[in-house]
């Protein structure tokens, strides 16, 4: 059976818009209890009764997890000052010191508009009812990724095999490329992450690659779209680095909003996102893309599904507090 699921994973990362129809293999059903789900397509409809719909003044708009916070707010600036006249709200921006607090915030109400990363995608559609509408794309498709598995240029470690007995850095418990998809898929090439090598969490991606490059960590997990992103920022010379081994390519993360926003602004949350082109800085931060590409959890994010539920996430409630815990283990770490 697990060679079975393996060969369909390993061609849906092949073809990521490949059509399968729903099988075990999919998490279905897994909302939590609070939310409906009654057009079955994996995300939380808005609530039954108007008077639960929320339409706030002031809409909190939060990121996932980064190292520079300036850099990125400001550029998020000219898309959140368009998407503020769009919808005549004020928006307040502020990134995440972990995912599973964006999860938890929007639970509560006090998060209204996010960009999760891939793998915690997931949980905040099963646990918040966050519905994710986009990825950074182009004209004709979403940006995908790939999983990198990058050691230092001198390093001895030649294949994936040579991480028997290392220590590997990975990003975070919620993230697909850091964390997720390895444990997933390297047992296939004969790897079990946790038992052959030594799991490290970083926190983040950036954290990863520049531990790799100081020496902290013989080896990373890292997304091929952040790695690219840390070269060009100048932080880290790429030829310092090789990578080992790649997978096909995935998703990069999502944006959406909270399921009991009010039906009308919802609209014009939508409309704002599919209207607005990328600034310069943005293309030029985000590899090229140029715009937000529309996209839906039950279709293009069933790759990302499958591939946890081969690793054996659910992206429960249970996991949500070992997710905070790691994360919040990782964070002190990281302030140290």
């Amino acid at each position: 059976m697990f060679k079975k699921w393996m060969f369909i994973l390993m061609t849906l990362l092949t073809t990521l818009n490949l059509a399968i129809p729903a099988s075990a293999a999919d998490v279905k059903g897994a909302l939590h209890a609070m939310y409906r789900d009654d057009d079955d397509n994996l995300t939380a409809d808005p609530p039954l009764d108007p008077n639960e719909w929320k339409n706030p003044d002031t809409l909190v708009f939060a990121d996932a997890p980064i190292v520079d916070v300036v850099e990125y707010k400001d550029i998020f600036a000219d898309f959140l000052n368009f998407l503020s006249q769009k919808i005549g709200k004020k928006i307040e921006y502020r990134v995440l010191d972990t995912n599973s607090d964006g999860i938890e915030d929007m639970r509560a109400g006090r998060l209204h508009l996010a960009s999760f990363s891939t793998g915690a995608t997931c949980y905040a559609v099963n646990l918040a009812g966050y519905v994710p509408i986009a990825v950074k794309g182009d004209e004709k498709s979403f940006q995908g990724y790939q999983l990198f598995v990058l050691v230092r240029d001198d390093s001895p470690i030649k294949e994936l095999q040579d991480l028997k007995g290392k220590k590997v850095a990975h990003a975070s418990p919620t993230s697909n490329s850091g964390h997720i998809a390895p444990i997933a898929l390297f047992p296939r090439e004969g790897l079990t992450p946790g038992e052959d090598y030594e799991i490290v969490f970083s926190g983040n991606h950036e954290k990863s690659i520049i531990g790799v490059g100081n020496g902290e960590y013989d080896a990373a997990c890292v997304a091929s779209s952040l790695f690219e992103r840390v070269v060009s920022t100048g932080d880290i010379k790429e030829s310092n680095f090789r990578v080992v081994w790649e997978s096909n390519k995935f998703p990069t993360s999502s944006f959406g909003y909270a399921h009991d926003l009010h039906p009308e602004l919802v609209e014009k949350i939508q409309e704002a996102f599919f209207e607005y082109r990328f600034t310069p800085i943005m293309i030029k931060a985000f590899g090229g893309m140029d715009r937000f590409f529309p996209i839906t959890y039950l279709k293009d994010e069933k790759v990302i599904r499958l591939i946890a539920n081969t690793g054996g996430e659910k992206f429960d409630e249970e996991g949500l507090q070992k997710m905070a815990a790691v994360e919040k283990k990782a964070l002190e770490s990281a302030k140290k």
